[in-house]
């Protein structure tokens, strides 16, 4: 620890040279000249190291001290002393700033530090993307200047700010930001933004999903209702009432199976971890198998079905899964095609994997509905996916199955020009 100076030693210093000076301005007969220049030396030499002390403040860019002795020596060393010590406590809070800053940025949330008036302090990148915040030109600005929905303001006057606001992104109205002020220090808070927009897609999916399957199941079961409510002990419908009737039932509960089943097997897709990629599929049997069945769904429509069929392309995946994406755009193609149309369905090998197209000249479908084809539920055309018996989750489970193996399904088509439906799996997959 270093010392202090000693007035002590100073002070007796000063009376001794004093003294001395007094001896010699006495034996030569000059004690006030002798006192008096003396003075005048010391005044000098104090002011000396003033200028030193000075220029060395304010000008020199050296941090070492000037070359001094006695009592200046003493106080350059200890001002050079406290200047090193600020200099490393500054960069040490330089460094906890910079971390500071660094853990806020990596935060999935934005942050923006306030002052009790709302005035801005601080913002991370992500604020500036989330709710439009400009650092550092924005700092200083009323945070409600920036954001001037009327529920923030509201938010804000009312102070209570236990729970969060939701409100549209100033930035873009498409998302929705969760605003949460929190106190953290004497007149300041923080304001934590969150982007809750997938989260209300999520929750607006599960809800027309709810909607969509109960919208879904209420026409199967309300014929089946009124077919129950009119057939009682006394009033037995006649044999050929009873024959339509029992036909109608039978569709519609069939109906409701091929939804059930369709969703769980939706379900179980998504809720898959891990696909099987080492189970070989022999496509080129379970396209024929598929063209067998294709011709007796075809019967009533007699298109003009074509398969181009590599004998030799296997690929590994899940049979059941890749089965249900083949058997849903060739059954699509044939519904949906016009009477006498044309289809044809090509599995070929190809450099960048094994390609499977579907093309027919039906009417074909505007490209506002091509971008929404694999949302579940969803039809191009109400009445018509209903008079085939559709239930809009086919392309939804194609959709699933072709991204658990490595691809996606690509949809050409125009209206009055047909459509093409293909796919290609990954070399990676092809035996």
């Amino acid at each position: 620890m270093r010392q202090l100076l000693s007035k002590k030693k100073v002070y007796t210093k000063l009376v001794l040279l004093y003294c001395f000076m007094a001896l010699v301005g006495f034996i030569s007969n000059s004690l006030v000249l002798a006192l008096l220049i003396f003075t005048i030396a010391l005044l000098l030499w104090h002011y000396h190291h003033l200028f030193l002390m000075d220029k060395w403040l304010w000008q020199d860019r050296k941090l070492s001290p000037p070359m001094a002795d006695g009592i200046w020596a003493h106080l350059f060393e200890g001002i050079y002393y406290q200047q090193r010590k600020d200099r490393r406590k500054r960069r040490e809070l330089r460094n906890m700033v910079r971390r500071f800053r660094d853990g806020v940025e990596a935060l999935p949330e934005a942050v923006v530090v306030l002052r009790d008036d709302w005035t801005i302090v601080w913002s991370n990148q992500l604020a500036q993307t989330l709710i439009g915040l400009h650092w550092p030109s924005d700092e200083g600005i009323r945070l409600d200047n920036l954001i001037r929905h009327p529920d923030f303001q509201q938010y804000l006057a009312a102070t209570n700010f236990t729970q969060p606001i939701e409100l549209p992104s100033p930035v873009s109205a498409q998302r929705t930001l969760e605003l949460h002020l929190v106190p953290y220090d004497i007149e300041q808070y923080l304001l934590i933004v969150r982007d809750i927009s997938h989260l209300k897609q999520l929750e607006q999916v599960r809800k027309d999903f709810v909607a969509n399957v109960s919208h879904e199941l209420r026409t199967p079961l309300t014929v089946l209702q009124g077919y129950l409510e009119v057939m009682d002990d006394e009033h037995l419908p006649d044999k050929a009432m009873w024959k339509k009737a029992h036909n109608v039932m039978l569709d519609q509960t069939k109906r409701m199976e091929l939804l059930v089943q369709q969703l769980l097997t939706l379900s179980r897709i998504e809720a898959a971890t891990k696909v099987p990629f080492d189970n070989e599929v022999d496509v080129p049997s379970l396209l024929a198998t598929l063209e067998q069945e294709a011709q007796a769904l075809n019967h009533d429509k007699q298109h003009q079905i074509s398969f181009a069929v590599d004998s030799k392309l296997k690929v590994t995946g899940v049979s059941e899964e890749l089965r249900s994406v083949f058997s849903n755009l060739l059954t699509n193609a044939i519904k949906y095609t016009p009477s006498n149309g044309i289809i044809q369905l090509s599995w070929q090998r190809q450099p960048n994997g094994a390609v499977f197209t579907i093309t027919d000249n039906g009417p074909g479908i505007a490209l506002q509905h091509v971008k929404r084809l694999t949302e579940r539920f969803y039809r191009v055309d109400e009445a018509r996916a209903r008079n085939t018996g559709g239930s809009g989750l086919g392309l939804a489970i194609v959709k699933h199955v072709l991204s658990w193996h490595n691809s996606k399904l690509v949809i050409n088509s125009e209206p009055g020009k047909g459509s093409r439906f293909s796919f290609t799996l990954p070399p990676e997959l092809v035996l």
